[in-house]
C-alpha cells in the first residue's frame, strides 16, 4: 500500500512539472538508491525496480551467505535466510542471495532528507526538457511575458522557461515593463550550471526575416527569397528580395495591399523604416535601389575593389547619407560595395585632391602613416585604390583606424569643397561690386 501511495505523490509532482512517466520512474529509482546510500553508506549492491502503472517499488540487495556477519549490508547467514524462507535449504555458505528490502524500513529522517534530492532531480529533468525543446527551435519567433528588466538584460517568461534578451539584442528605442507581452527570435541556447541560457533577440537580422516570413506567404512558400538584410535596429533596415516567379512582383508582395503587410512589420519594430530593394545582377542598378530614398545622378563603380562613388544633387546628399551615416552604411552592407557620396562640386574637388598626401590631411591618424608608407600608400589616390584587406595589413591599421582614415579623408574633401564654394561666392560678390 505504501508503494502505491508514494508513487501517487511522486506522480502528482511530476504532472505539475510536466515530467514524462518513464523519466519519473528513473528518478524514483535514483531516489531510493540515494536513500540506501545515506542510511548504509553504500548502495552498489542494491537495485530498484519501479512500475509506475502498477504502483510498485521493489528494492533488492545482493548479499553473500557467510557463517558470521561482519557487514550486514552485504552479508547474511544461512540461519537468517531460512527464517525468511524455510524452503531455501539447498543454499550454502559462499552463495549469493538476493534480499528484498521493504521501503518502510527507512527512517522518516532519511526520507525527509531525500525530498531535497527528489526536488533537485525533478528540476534537472525539467531543465533538460527546456534545453532540448528550445535548442530545436533556434530561429523561431516566440511570444512571452516580460518578467524582469535589468540594466544589461531583459528576462522573458514562457511557461516554466526563462529567456534572456541581452541589451545588445534589444532595440534601443524600445522600453518594456514587467508584464508586457513581446515577440523575439530564439538566437541561441547554451548550457550553464544554472540551467539552459536561452538567448532571444529583437535586433538580429533573423528577427526581421522571420517577421517577413510570417506576414508574406510567398516567402514561406519559397516563391520570394530574401537574399540580404542590412539593419540598424530601431531606425532603418534594407532588404533585397528576389522573385522565383516572373509573374509575381517581389516588392509588391512584401508591401501588401495598401501597405498592409509592411505596416504590420513596421509596427512590430517600433516604426523602424524598411526599404525593400528588388534584386538585380547589375551592380549599378542594385546600388541605385539600395541608396533609396535618395536618387544618385551618377555612379562610378570599381567592381574589382568593390568601391562606388555616388554623386547626388546638393539637396539630396543629406538624405543619401542619412542621420549618422545610417542610409549609406546600410546600402554599403546590403550591396557589399563601399559607397562614398558626393555632391558634384565635392566630387570635382575630390578628383583634384587625389594627389593630396596623407601627411598633409588634418587629423589623419599618425599611428597609421608609417605602416601605409611601407606598402606604398602615401596619397589619397593610392589609399582609395587599395583594397580594405591590403590597408588592414599595414602596421598600425585596424578596422577602427581604417574607418577614421576614410572619415578624415571625406571631411578633407568636404572642407576643400566648402572653401571652393566660398571662393566662388566671394568672386561673384567682387564682380557685382565692380
Amino acid at each position: 500500500m505504501i508503494n502505491r501511495e508514494l508513487i501517487e505523490v511522486f506522480s502528482e509532482i511530476a504532472r505539475e512539472k510536466n515530467i514524462d512517466r518513464t523519466e519519473l520512474g528513473s528518478i524514483i529509482e535514483q531516489l531510493f538508491l540515494y536513500i540506501i546510500e545515506k542510511q548504509n553508506g553504500d548502495s552498489s549492491n542494491c537495485s530498484v525496480i519501479v512500475n509506475i502503472d502498477k504502483g510498485e517499488i521493489e528494492i533488492y540487495a545482493e548479499k553473500t551467505i557467510v557463517d558470521e556477519v561482519n557487514d550486514a549490508n552485504t552479508e547474511i547467514t544461512l540461519k537468517e535466510i531460512l527464517k525468511i524462507d524455510p524452503e531455501l535449504t539447498d543454499l550454502q555458505v559462499g552463495d549469493p542471495y538476493i534480499e528484498v528490502i521493504d521501503p518502510r524500513i527507512f527512517s522518516r529522517r532519511i526520507i525527509a532528507h531525500a525530498k531535497q534530492f527528489f526536488a533537485q532531480r525533478i528540476s534537472d529533468v525539467e531543465r533538460k526538457y527546456i534545453y532540448e525543446d528550445y535548442a530545436n527551435r533556434v530561429g523561431e519567433i516566440i511570444i512571452g511575458v516580460v518578467h524582469q528588466v535589468q540594466r544589461d538584460n531583459m528576462f522573458i517568461n514562457i511557461d516554466h522557461a526563462e529567456l534572456r534578451m541581452p541589451r545588445r539584442e534589444q532595440i534601443s528605442t524600445e522600453r518594456f515593463r514587467r508584464g508586457d507581452t513581446t515577440r523575439a527570435v530564439i538566437l541561441a541556447v547554451e548550457t550553464t550550471p544554472r540551467g539552459p541560457d536561452i538567448i532571444v533577440s529583437r535586433a538580429d537580422n533573423s528577427f526581421l526575416y522571420k517577421l517577413f516570413e510570417m506576414e508574406v506567404p510567398e516567402i514561406e512558400d519559397g516563391i520570394i527569397e530574401i537574399t540580404k538584410i542590412a539593419r540598424h535596429p530601431g531606425e532603418r533596415a534594407k532588404i533585397i528580395v528576389h522573385s522565383q516567379d516572373r509573374r509575381i512582383d517581389a516588392v509588391g508582395a512584401c508591401v501588401g495591399m495598401r501597405g498592409s503587410r509592411i505596416q504590420a512589420i513596421v509596427r512590430e519594430l517600433n516604426n523602424e523604416k524598411i526599404d525593400i530593394v528588388n534584386f538585380s545582377e547589375k551592380p549599378e542598378i542594385l546600388i541605385t535601389r539600395a541608396l533609396s530614398p535618395a536618387k544618385p545622378l551618377e555612379l562610378h563603380i570599381d567592381d574589382e575593389r568593390k568601391y562606388c562613388v555616388a554623386i547626388f544633387e546638393q539637396d539630396e546628399l543629406e538624405t543619401a547619407i542619412g542621420k549618422g551615416g545610417v542610409n549609406i552604411n546600410l546600402a554599403s552592407k546590403l550591396t557589399e560595395y563601399k559607397i562614398d557620396a558626393f555632391s558634384p562640386t565635392e566630387y570635382e574637388t575630390f578628383l583634384k585632391n587625389q594627389e593630396t598626401t596623407l601627411r598633409s590631411i588634418p587629423n589623419f591618424p599618425k599611428e597609421a602613416l608609417n605602416g601605409l608608407h611601407e606598402i606604398s600608400i602615401d596619397n589619397v589616390a593610392a589609399l582609395l585604390a587599395a583594397s580594405e584587406k591590403k590597408l588592414l595589413s599595414a602596421y598600425g591599421v585596424n578596422e577602427i583606424i581604417l574607418e577614421q582614415i576614410y572619415e578624415v579623408v571625406q571631411q578633407n574633401v568636404e572642407q576643400d569643397s566648402s572653401d571652393n564654394n566660398d571662393e566662388t561666392v566671394n568672386s561673384s560678390t567682387e564682380e557685382i561690386q565692380e
